[in-house]
């Protein structure tokens, strides 16, 4: 799972943005600002009835500060990313 869902700066994020970008996804911001430090990635790569699907999960990140819950709040009624 994202660790961005319980980040305090998951609705500025440039990193976030380009995962939401990933996913096809809304944004939560339009114009992030914050450059988190040394974030990674992982990638999964699945193959499923003939299309290659992608999951993009932040699971490091040396800016990450926790709040739980963050994204919730942001998004209240959606489901969580998982």
């Amino acid at each position: 799972m994202c660790i961005c869902v319980n980040c305090h700066y998951v609705d500025r994020c440039i990193t976030y943005h380009a995962v939401e970008t990933q996913h096809q996804e809304s944004h939560i911001a339009e114009d992030p600002t914050f450059e988190p430090i040394e974030p990674t990635i992982n990638v999964n790569i699945r193959s499923r009835d003939e299309e290659i699907e992608m999951e993009w999960d932040v699971v490091g990140c040396q800016s990450f500060t926790e709040e739980m819950g963050k994204w919730a709040k942001l998004r209240p009624g959606e489901l969580i990313p998982t």
